[in-house]
């Protein structure tokens, strides 16, 4: 039996679509997304309704219309483990956007709920914040695309690299508690990617309590769902990995507390001297 937390990969739509996650689906109220492989010459429109919406283009070139804006001719990364700076669209409630794929393209949808505060832009390689966190066998590389900063009204969009045997999203932290500044709390989706493709690796879910304690195996394109607890990652040997993060809450804040029995990790202690092992 499938756990609630994971959405599995399905054969692409007649409009592309593999991917789908609402709120209703998740049983939770803010983060929506929907991912697309859509073919060279194909196009994708609709209406944002309630919802803001950040396009990212995974891989592949397209252009995107809204109502008030064209942005022709972006994206470019044909291979997403190149592992370049994306291309990405902000597209605001009560809106439409237009997306035309110009090579073949794999597109996310990342959707939240908004009042139409700011107005549609483009999101180029130059406006993601390219940063590297970790040490040891803990190590990834970080693309923020929207952040605490950003003009967006609920939505937290971010891309992760892993190589293989790292662990991610780690040392185990939680984002759970409406109470800010200490801790906010944010809805939040996994979409992964693993390079060779038929690659795998594990996502835990759990509170302290272990009311809720989940180990979820992890495959190309699937999706996991947080909808609280810690939820750290990790590709097996042989397969780099690749997820985008989606967040959203009621207040557009990342502010998070470590899992006490793992927060030395980030400290000088780690990593530890080790002897050589025949």
């Amino acid at each position: 039996m499938v756990s609630r937390l994971l959405s599995k990969v399905s054969p692409p739509g007649p409009d592309g679509r593999i991917q789908g996650v609402t709120p209703e689906s998740a049983g939770w109220k803010y983060v929506g997304f929907e991912a697309y492989q859509i073919k060279s010459g194909a196009s994708l429109a609709r209406d944002t309704g309630d919802n803001e919406v950040c396009l990212v283009l995974i891989t592949g070139r397209a252009s995107v219309t809204t109502g008030k804006a064209s942005f022709p001719g972006i994206g470019g990364r044909m291979s997403l483990f190149s592992r370049e700076l994306p291309w990405s669209v902000y597209v605001p409630p009560g809106d439409r956007f237009t997306l035309q794929a110009e090579t073949d393209l794999e597109v996310a949808v990342c959707l939240a709920p908004a009042a139409g505060k700011f107005p549609a832009r483009l999101i180029g390689p130059e406006s993601v914040d390219l940063q590297k966190r970790g040490k040891g066998f803990n190590r990834r590389r970080v693309h923020n695309i929207l952040t605490d900063n950003s003009e967006a009204e609920s939505l937290l969009v971010v891309e992760v690299f892993t190589d293989e045997g790292n662990t991610s999203s780690y040392p185990s932290h939680k984002h759970d508690t409406d109470d800010p500044p200490r801790e906010t709390y944010l809805e939040e989706t996994y979409y992964h990617r693993f390079d060779p493709p038929q690659g795998w690796g594990m996502q835990r879910v759990y509170v302290d309590d272990r009311s809720l304690d989940e180990c979820l195996p992890v495959y190309d394109h699937d999706v996991v769902l947080v909808p609280k607890g810690y939820h750290p990652v990790c590709p097996v040997a042989g397969y780099d990995n690749y997820y985008l993060n989606v967040m959203a809450g009621p207040v557009k804040l990342w502010k998070f507390t470590w899992e006490k029995d793992h927060a030395w990790i980030n400290s000088d202690a780690y990593p530890r001297k080790r002897e050589a092992h025949d």
